[in-house]
């Protein structure tokens, strides 16, 4: 799977290239805060909800710090969806490093 770093996808978002994002954190995670314009489809739901997204776009997968993502992204590659993990996730976005 392509990864990306949080400070690239960070400067593609402030350029204002469109992108789409999607946060597969849980719902009481993304209340403290998503990426402007990103889409919440929570990990436990990625596969019955992987038919709401265009196989012709590439998806960022993020969560708190990579490894959910990742999961989410071989959920997508699975149903032939280009995907990209963003690497240390919503932790490496807030400028914190991973325990």
């Amino acid at each position: 799977m392509k990864t990306i770093t949080a400070d690239e996808l960070q400067k593609r978002v402030e350029s204002g290239e469109e992108l789409n994002i999607i946060d597969v954190r849980e719902d009481d995670e993304v209340a403290t805060g998503m990426i402007p314009g990103a889409k919440h489809i929570p990990l436990g739901e990625m596969e019955e909800r992987v038919g709401e997204l265009d196989a012709q776009k590439e998806y960022y997968m993020i969560c708190r710090s990579g490894r959910r993502s990742e999961m989410a992204g071989g959920i997508l590659e699975t149903n032939d969806i280009d995907a990209t993990n963003v690497e240390g996730g919503m932790l490496a976005w807030n400028g914190e490093t991973i325990a």
